[in-house]
Parts: C-alpha cells; sequence; structure tokens
C-alpha cells in the first residue's frame, strides 16, 4: 500500500538527524497513523525491530523490562529474543503500545541517560491513562510530540492536489485565490468535511471515491472507540462513557451543559466519563478565555466550554447526517448543519500547531440578558490575539466581532467561511480550507 506523507514525517526527520536527542514518545488517539508513520522512518535505518506490547508473540519482551533497567542490557536481550541488531545510529527501536507495558515507559528515562544515540520511540493507544499513572516517568528526559488525523492540507496532498496547498501558502487576503481554483478547493474540503481525517477512511475515499465504503469504515472505528471505553477506567461503566460520547456530538454547537447528558447520570459522573474522552482525544475543549492578554490560558472560566468531536467525519456519523446536504449545496448554512464547519476550524487549528505542542483551543463568551455575545476561536498568533468567527454572512452580521474588537482594542478580526480571501475594513476573510494557517502563525499581521 502506497504511504500517505504526514507533516509529522519532517519532524521525525528532523529528531532522527539530531546529534543529540531524546526518546520520542508519540501521543494521539488509536488508529490515525502513529505505527504507519514509525513503520515509515525505519525504513530510513539499517536495522528497525519493532516490539507490540499488544502482540502475544512479543510477551517476552515485558520480560526483559521487568527484569532490567540498564538499557545496555534490555538492547542485549531484544536482539538476542528477536534476531535484530541494535547498534547506535543504525537501529531504531520502535516500542508499540506501551501502555501495556509500564516498565518499558519507565526505561525511556534511562535509555536518555545511558544510550543518548540510540533511536528509540514509543507510541501506544490510550496511552494517556498509564501516562497518568507514571506522573513524573521522564520529564526533561523524553521529548512528547502529538499527532491527530490528517488535516485538510495532508488530505489534498494525499488526493493528489499538492500544487493546491501551495497556491494556499501563498494566498493573502490582499492576494485572493483564482475563483476557478477556489471552487475547486471548496469541492474537496466538502469530501473532507464528510470524509474526515482518519486514515484508513481517507486512503479508502482515494482508492474507491467510494463514500459509501468510507462511511462503513467510520462505522466500524466508532465500533472499535466504543469497545474501548470498557479500557478507561473500571470504576465507570462503559455505558455511562458512551451517553457521554453521544451527547458530545449532540452539544457540538454550543456550551456543553452536563444536565443534557442523561436524566441518570449526575453531574461528578459526567465530568469523570468527559474528562476520560478527553484524556482518550476522542474529543477538544473550547475553553472561554477573558482574551485581555497573552497568555489566553492565564484567563480562562472553565465554567464555560464547548466540547467538540475530534474528527468531522465520525461526528458525522455519530448523527447520521445526510452527506449530500454537503455535498451538493453551496449554502453555508447547509453545509455547517450541526456546526460541522466550526468543528472543521477547531480541529485543524489542533492539527496545524507544532507537534511539540499539545495546543489548547480558546472561545470567548459574554453571557448577559441584553447583550450575548461570542466569538467561536481566540487565537494567540505571536504577541497578538486574533478573534475567529465561522460565519456565512456579512459584516452586519458580525456584531459580536466588532465588539469584541472594540472591547479588547484590537486591530483586526477573521471571518472564515466559505468565500475567497479578502478584506472588508478591520475584517480579513480567510476561507475555511485555509483556516489551519493560522495555528501556523499566519494571517497575524
Amino acid at each position: 500500500m502506497q504511504y500517505l506523507s504526514r507533516k509529522i514525517d519532517i519532524a521525525l526527520k528532523q529528531w532522527k538527524d539530531k546529534t543529540q536527542r531524546k526518546p520520542v514518545m508519540l501521543r494521539g488517539t488509536r488508529q490515525i497513523g502513529k505505527t504507519t508513520v514509525v513503520r515509515n522512518l525505519g525504513k530510513s535505518f539499517r536495522y528497525f525491530l519493532e516490539i507490540n506490547f499488544e502482540n502475544k508473540d512479543h510477551a517476552s519482551a515485558k520480560t526483559v523490562f521487568s527484569k532490567h533497567s540498564d538499557p545496555k542490557i534490555i538492547c542485549s536481550e531484544l536482539s538476542a529474543l528477536f534476531g535484530i541488531p541494535i547498534v547506535i545510529s543504525e537501529t531504531l527501536l520502535f516500542l508499540d503500545e506501551i501502555q501495556n507495558c509500564p516498565d518499558a515507559i519507565s526505561s525511556l528515562r534511562y535509555f536518555f541517560e545511558q544510550m543518548p544515540d540510540l533511536h528509540v520511540i514509543a507510541a501506544g493507544s490510550l496511552l494517556e491513562f498509564a501516562l497518568e499513572e507514571i506522573p513524573s516517568f521522564g520529564v526533561g528526559r523524553i521529548d512528547s510530540m502529538f499527532m491527530y488525523p490528517f488535516s485538510f492540507s495532508e488530505f489534498l496532498s494525499a488526493a493528489g492536489y499538492e500544487a493546491w496547498t501551495k497556491i494556499i501558502d501563498e494566498a493573502v487576503p490582499e492576494k485572493p485565490v483564482s475563483d476557478a481554483i477556489h471552487e475547486k478547493i471548496l469541492e474537496q474540503l466538502k469530501i473532507f468535511l464528510i470524509v474526515g481525517g482518519m486514515p484508513e477512511v481517507v486512503v479508502e475515499f482515494i482508492r474507491t471515491r467510494d463514500f459509501l465504503q468510507c462511511q462503513r469504515i467510520l462505522n466500524s472505528l466508532l465500533v472499535s472507540f466504543r469497545d474501548d471505553f470498557a479500557k478507561y477506567k473500571k470504576r465507570i461503566p462503559a455505558a455511562r462513557i458512551n451517553e457521554v460520547f453521544s451527547s458530545v456530538a449532540q452539544q457540538a454547537e454550543g456550551k456543553f451543559i452536563y444536565e443534557h447528558v442523561s436524566q441518570n447520570l449526575n453531574n461528578e459522573q459526567v465530568k469523570k466519563s468527559l474528562d476520560l474522552l478527553l484524556m482518550a482525544g476522542l474529543c477538544y475543549q473550547v475553553t472561554h478565555s477573558s482574551a485581555d492578554g497573552i497568555p489566553l490560558g492565564a484567563g480562562i472560566n472553565q465554567k464555560y466550554r464547548r466540547i467538540i468531536p475530534f474528527d468531522s467525519g465520525i461526528y458525522q456519523r455519530i448523527l447520521n447526517f445526510n452527506i449530500s446536504d454537503i455535498l451538493l449545496s453551496d449554502d453555508f448554512d447547509a453545509i455547517n448543519k450541526g456546526a460541522v464547519a466550526e468543528i472543521f476550524v477547531g480541529c485543524e487549528l489542533k492539527k496545524n500547531t507544532s507537534c511539540y505542542s499539545n495546543n489548547e483551543l480558546y472561545c470567548w463568551v459574554r453571557e448577559k440578558k441584553s447583550s450575548n455575545a461570542q466569538i467561536d476561536y481566540v487565537v494567540q498568533a505571536g504577541e497578538k490575539i486574533l478573534p475567529v468567527e465561522v460565519k456565512s454572512g456579512k459584516q452586519g452580521k458580525m456584531q459580536s466581532m466588532w465588539l469584541f474588537l472594540e472591547e479588547k482594542k484590537l486591530e483586526f478580526g477573521i471571518r472564515s467561511s466559505l468565500e475567497n480571501f479578502g478584506q472588508f475594513g478591520k475584517i480579513k476573510t480567510i476561507p475555511l480550507y485555509a483556516i489551519g494557517k493560522i495555528a501556523e502563525g499566519k494571517y497575524g499581521q
């Protein structure tokens, strides 16, 4: 099967070529391609040893890590067990599903201290739960890289439209994309909103262009995610977590209200289940920030937060949307059914930050009887604060944005929609398909 390039490949290559490096912990939701990207990197080494702690055939590796803490002895025994040399600068040692071997997690710090020149990468599903039990497993001795489903630009490249990604990179409000190319990119954006960024689904769509088969794969992924709920915490029933997971999709358009989840669950039960879903990466929180200064996280109010699903394709399968509403319509309100465009923007802001940073999402709200106001996302761009509204309307329908700009004394705001790049006074228009560039530091001037 053809390998589809990911942005994290660049970071992994840079890590490989460093003269001084730390072991890498690759973190992210299950089924997003962590194993695939490491195997791809492994092709650039003379030797590649992959140990999967879920594989019964690799059970002997657990014994090695439980018996020894000296990485030289560990490498010697692993090499003997699997018949693959572990040689400094020539071998990539990959410890997959490492959450199943806490001793292996603990050993990573010793690799940095005693064998810093050996290339070691660890990854796993539900890794955050294991790390919670080992809070100081390797502070300062291990690099974490955060990985997500395909971003829209990765999807375009995978689908053979890499030239379009370069056009998007070069476009600015003062220099929009040609109308013909803009419409073509919008067509692919609609497809991406339906397909989402899960690698198995992306591969299937590129291979067959079969939406029905893609939906079947999404359904299968949903089943596997829900099956995992039983692994989260023994003291919280899987059925309870599933109720909260479903409610995240149903409440994605606004503030997440605990009381709306179920009459059978109290607030504490909802909170615990929601925290587990956030840890698993199946949803992201968008927290209110006063946005009075930088960092945005200094002025948060946890009492107001939106919770958005981590993938638009998964989201639409949960709610069983009619995909033709998106695919055949040019109307923003039809495409944004259930706030799918707003979810897409939040996910793109996560996916396009540095892989070394677990970027948080912020919004701004003012809840007053006579003058409610809300900004969908508030982003830090260097030393500036950028308000981002996901809208279909023109300037006249952006009262919240005008109020925010005046109250915070900001130079401009950003509206993201199906429109081409442009600028109208203090409002810059950035197409939905380019919104990830904000997270990369673009459009902040």
